[in-house]
């Protein structure tokens, strides 16, 4: 992550800062934590600005100062009290949560606190999960563990009793609109790849994806034929320039999520609402499909994607899909 966004990380989550310091102010450290939340919320520089308060050799105000021996050492990720797994592939293996424990246990380490953290908690197996439940019931010395997940239920019920829970707001929308133009993304796809990930990194990569460019100019082609040709003619696009581009199911899915977004600001436009939409670029556009249809028929086309949104999942084949797809947004009736 870089400087910028972990500093923007840590300002958008104030109150967890907060609580984090009410926890050092009254030296009430738990020796297991979970970080919850989305996606682009900040967790690991959440975890890292505790694992500093933690350790910080000269922590003013319950802030650590960052400009300590250990603090350096834990923004390069050098700290010998400080260890971290990461899923290995799929998952995170019995042998990775074995050798973490090992470290935790063995002697070499400085005096003071040990501290690891586990990235993406809820991928760990079954077994890796037990390994650690059994660290966590006989935890041995001055040790705190900092899970991190995006699917705090995926956690053991017997791990999350034995962890105090921090929850972390999601970033703000506009706010990672901004940080995407700060980077020199338009406005208008900052908006689209926003819609698709919460994780500003994940959003600024898509955003210079060519084939996610391609994608997003296919959909509002889509979303023009529809609207303005004949049925002929939106079958045809399908075929000849929808088909070719969107070969893959995870490719199809994707086109019918910002098909979804797009028929979501046309209703959004009707309302008056258009501070919210996925398409700033196709406003006029957009103004005049929401004249030309009244809210029930919006309805029936968003019901038409959701519902092939689902199909698509049940191997359908594809072209057929989106074949009756279009037919069914043109003539405003679901199919069965």
């Amino acid at each position: 992550m870089s400087e910028k966004l972990h500093n923007h990380a840590l300002q958008s989550q104030k109150q967890v800062i907060s609580r984090l310091a009410k926890i050092h102010e009254r030296q009430r450290i738990g020796h297991a934590y979970i970080f919850d939340g989305s996606n682009g919320a900040g967790k690991e520089a959440i975890a890292q600005y505790f694992t500093k308060l933690l350790l910080c050799m000269e922590p003013k105000d319950n802030v650590p100062c960052e400009t300590c021996h250990s603090c350096k050492r834990i923004e390069s990720g050098n700290h010998p009290n400080v260890v971290e797994i990461r899923p290995d592939g799929q998952d995170i293996k019995k042998e990775q949560m074995s050798g973490l424990i090992m470290k935790m246990t063995k002697k070499g380490f400085e005096e003071g606190r040990k501290v690891y953290v586990i990235v993406q908690a809820e991928r760990m197996n079954t077994s890796a999960a037990n390994t650690l439940l059994k660290f966590l019931e006989e935890p041995e010395g001055n040790v705190t563990a900092i899970l991190l997940t995006e699917s705090y239920p995926s956690i053991l019920p017997t791990i999350q009793s034995r962890c105090q829970r921090i929850s972390l707001q999601p970033m703000n929308r506009q706010e990672s609109i901004e940080r995407l133009v700060e980077k020199g993304i338009t406005a208008s796809m900052a908006a689209t790849v926003t819609m698709m990930t919460a994780n500003v990194e994940a959003a600024f990569d898509m955003a210079q994806e060519d084939s996610f460019v391609q994608r997003r100019k296919l959909v509002l082609k889509l979303v023009e034929a529809i609207e303005q040709r004949s049925p002929g003619e939106a079958l045809l696009f399908i075929q000849t320039d929808w088909m070719p581009v969107m070969k893959e199911k995870s490719d199809c899915e994707q086109g019918l999520d910002l098909l979804l977004f797009a028929y979501r600001d046309i209703v959004a436009v009707k309302a008056g609402l258009q501070s919210t939409i996925a398409y700033p670029d196709q406003l006029e556009p957009f103004t005049g499909y929401s004249v030309k249809n009244a809210y029930s028929s919006l309805t029936v086309k968003i019901d038409a994607i959701l519902q092939a949104k689902k199909r698509l999942h049940q191997n359908m084949n594809r072209t057929l899909l989106l074949e009756q797809l279009v037919l069914t947004m043109q003539e405003g009736l679901l199919f069965v």
